[in-house]
């Protein structure tokens, strides 16, 4: 039997540490932000953040996201189709491999954890125009106002100078998703940076 819960209340992280603990197959709905679903497994909760490893349509994995608590509109816990899911995924050997202690109570340590663990990243941020806006690179440098990423175009094609976001400016975190782990293979290795007035280049 499946549970919609609406996340107006302080269970919230309560029910997403439930589901990590017993490994139940959640769906959830950020229906400000887009109007489809994530279906998958709790990897974690933060204060701020929490952690999910993504089941796509395919019934294949599609990446870890991170996401903001105060997104999510609505819950299914179990996901209503949780055990046809687990014996597809079964078939397949892919088995949930979330990753243990990754800082989620805070957008800084997210962003710099996942540029460590992942060649490419995603990031999404909050736009009048459109609900929400995805950029994928791979992350240079950060300070106190936010950090720097080398973009990785539509077309497979490295940019040159990096790319300012501010840190309030970021709702979500992907990593290893296959739309830009696509990207990376096409575009191959990263090329030097160009040097700005700051100096700022790779790694600087």
């Amino acid at each position: 039997m499946s549970n919609i819960i609406e996340l107006k209340n302080t269970g919230q992280r309560a029910q997403l540490r439930e589901a990590q603990q017993q490994q139940t197959m959640v769906r959830l709905w950020r229906e400000n932000l887009e109007h489809g679903s994530f279906c998958g497994y709790v990897g974690g909760v933060g204060r701020e953040f929490f952690l999910l490893w993504v089941v796509g349509d395919g019934i294949t994995y599609d990446g870890m996201y991170v996401m903001r608590h105060r997104d999510i509109s609505e819950l299914e816990a179990p996901e209503k189709h949780h055990v046809f899911f687990e014996k597809a995924l079964a078939l397949k050997n892919i088995q949930p491999r979330p990753p243990r202690g990754f800082p989620l109570d805070n957008i800084r340590e997210v962003v710099q954890a996942a540029g460590k663990r992942s060649a490419v990243i995603g990031v999404h941020v909050d736009s009048e125009d459109e609900a929400e806006v995805c950029y994928i690179g791979s992350l240079v440098s950060a300070d106190d106002d936010g950090f720097y990423m080398q973009e990785l175009s539509p077309d497979a094609e490295w940019m040159r100078e990096v790319s300012f976001f501010g840190w309030d400016e970021v709702s979500t975190i992907s990593m290893e998703d296959g739309y830009a782990q696509s990207l990376l293979a096409v575009a191959g290795a990263a090329p030097a940076l160009e040097q700005d007035d700051a100096g700022i280049g790779r790694g600087g």
